[in-house]
């Protein structure tokens, strides 16, 4: 499920607008994609339109066992896509390999 104006960080897996993407950055990933005031190709190169399932996630519910098994216990409060469709450019996967940041594919193709 989503809408046009809605996209979903290939990193992290939450769901903004593109807009607030462009304005604001993500509220994850911000210091490894710098989406923010960036030009167009970052914010459509690591988010997707194509997104599956909605998950909430509050300051409440961090340790919940859906947080833990989607790996977002330790991200900011929003509301976050359980599968995404697509994955990151080679280019960027091995730019946050470079700054020690492990990628791990949200399109289910990722094995523990």
């Amino acid at each position: 499920m989503s809408s046009r104006s809605e996209r979903a960080c290939m990193l992290c897996g939450i769901i903004q607008t593109y807009k607030r993407f462009f304005d604001n950055g993500c509220p994850n990933c911000e210091q490894v994609l710098h989406y923010q005031d960036n030009d167009d190709n970052q914010i459509q190169d690591c988010t997707s339109p194509s997104f599956e399932g909605l998950v909430a996630l509050g300051e409440d519910n961090k340790q919940s066992w859906v947080a833990r098994w989607l790996r977002i216990d330790s991200f900011k409060s929003g509301l976050y896509a359980v599968k995404i469709n697509g994955k990151l450019p080679p280019h960027i996967v091995e730019d946050l390999t470079s700054q020690g940041v492990l990628y791990r594919p949200r399109d289910g193709s990722a094995e523990d």
